[in-house]
């Protein structure tokens, strides 16, 4: 069986743009027996990696083939609010990576991403007075001793003033978030979570935890972090280092539906 931590070097090699550039060399070896087909296998990873630096190409994968559910609406959210009779709710917050060392701070620190998620769910948490979980450990790729969770308990006490209620520390990816994180949110007799997470990786963060969860625990899905139209048509499709950002996220959550994983 395949040590899992080669998964991210996989994952790396599989989708682009690892994938399209190694159809450079391989259509370049090709043009000497069939000419067609090099040429072919050229032009398509010409066209795959203008393509894969596109915003727009984001925002085509995230509304054609993830799907994600739709932003919380103030009613929505509204609803959600703490109240008699309402169901006992976690607002859950799943990890996105963590610096080992950020020089400035001295400690660990979340990524950009992260913190979109940490702060959404501390948005949240204050509208819907509900209390708020982080789930987050050392990913397959990473290093070092301070886990995601507790960089995230350590900025919301000093940045928001505000406690983590639960803090999952062990996990290394979306599938361990939801099987490590439900049990200890079914022990405290919860019976609904609030998933904050990527819109891109709503899709798949909804099917773990529904998966781990059963019919024990309902999941409202609040995901932050779309994909919108800010430029005009034709920046759109113009490559940019931020299309390329939002296009390998987009095909990474792609992968992951496929794989299961």
């Amino acid at each position: 069986m395949l040590d899992p931590s080669w998964k991210p070097t996989l994952s790396a090699l599989i989708q682009p743009p690892a994938s399209l550039l190694l159809m450079i060399p391989a259509g370049l070896w090709a043009l000497r027996w069939r000419r067609w087909a090099g040429r072919l296998m050229i032009s398509l990873a010409t066209l795959g990696l203008w393509l894969m630096c596109c915003s727009g190409s984001a925002q085509w994968l995230q509304d054609h083939v993830l799907r994600p559910p739709s932003a919380l609406s103030a009613p929505e959210i509204r609803a959600l609010m703490r109240a008699p009779g309402t169901p006992p709710t976690a607002i859950v917050v799943l990890g996105a990576g963590r610096h080992r060392l950020s020089p400035e701070y001295g400690s660990s620190m979340l990524t950009q991403q992260a913190m979109v998620r940490l702060h959404y769910g501390v948005w949240l948490a204050r509208r819907t007075g509900q209390p708020l979980a982080y789930s987050g450990g050392v990913g397959w790729g990473q290093s070092g001793e301070t886990t995601e969770a507790e960089t995230a308990a350590r900025i919301l006490m000093d940045d928001y003033g505000s406690r983590l209620r639960w803090t999952e520390s062990r996990s290394r990816d979306t599938r361990e978030n939801a099987e490590r994180l439900v049990p200890m949110l079914q022990a405290d007799g919860v019976r609904r979570i609030i998933l904050v997470t990527h819109a891109s990786h709503m899709p798949r963060a909804m099917r773990a935890f529904r998966d781990a969860a059963g019919r024990q625990i309902s999941i409202v899905a609040a995901p932050v972090g779309f994909v919108t139209n800010d430029e005009s048509g034709l920046l759109d499709w113009i490559p940019s280092s931020y299309g390329y950002r939002l296009v390998h996220d987009a095909l990474h959550e792609v992968l992951g539906l496929i794989t299961g994983n």
